[in-house]
């Protein structure tokens, strides 16, 4: 029975949508940590980064699995249009820096940082999901530190198109 429930969680966890706790409105809590883009590493903090302007923050649980990967490379395809409304794309994992190198070369196709999610940072973002591993949540937040958006599931698919939504939106509403 054990060895059941066991095989079973990762189809029950599928099959059940996330919540994250930060919703629209909401302070981004600040966060520093070590990150790597193009598999260089350097010190990345939110409240710095913010001052360039927004960011979208996305958790995802590990680094070369299948749905983070295919994930990686749906944001890397996006990143150029991120960046025409001016937001930094950065991605969070509880995965070691060199691990997280690797991966913002191949899979990240070194368009945007990917850096380590501390538990702290997972807390604080409501973004755990088992085994000291992040779940798959998006945010979108703006340089006042505010969550303007926010998407919460397993399912990869509807986190890169969400989050240019949210860019969109927020980009036209500052003319």
């Amino acid at each position: 029975m054990r060895r059941l429930s066991l095989i079973a969680l990762p189809f029950l966890l599928a099959a059940s949508p996330a919540l994250a706790a930060l919703a629209p409105g909401a302070k981004a809590p600040d966060f520093a940590t070590k990150a790597v883009k193009a598999g260089k590493i350097f010190d990345f903090s939110l409240s710095q980064q913010l001052k360039k302007g927004p960011v979208v923050l996305y958790f995802f649980p590990a680094a070369f699995t299948s749905g983070c990967t295919v994930e990686a490379n749906q944001f890397a395809e996006a990143t150029d249009d991120f960046a025409r409304y001016g937001v930094t794309v950065i991605g969070l994992a509880a995965d070691p820096i060199d691990k997280l190198a690797k991966f913002s070369t191949s899979e990240c196709r070194s368009k945007f940082a990917v850096g380590v999610a501390a538990p702290t940072t997972i807390a604080a973002y409501d973004a755990k999901l088992i085994f000291g591993k992040s779940d798959r949540t998006s945010y979108f937040i703006s340089p006042q530190s505010k969550v303007v958006a926010v998407h919460s599931k397993l399912d990869y698919r509807d986190h890169v198109p969400m989050m240019l939504k949210a860019a969109k939106d927020w980009a036209h509403a500052q003319k």
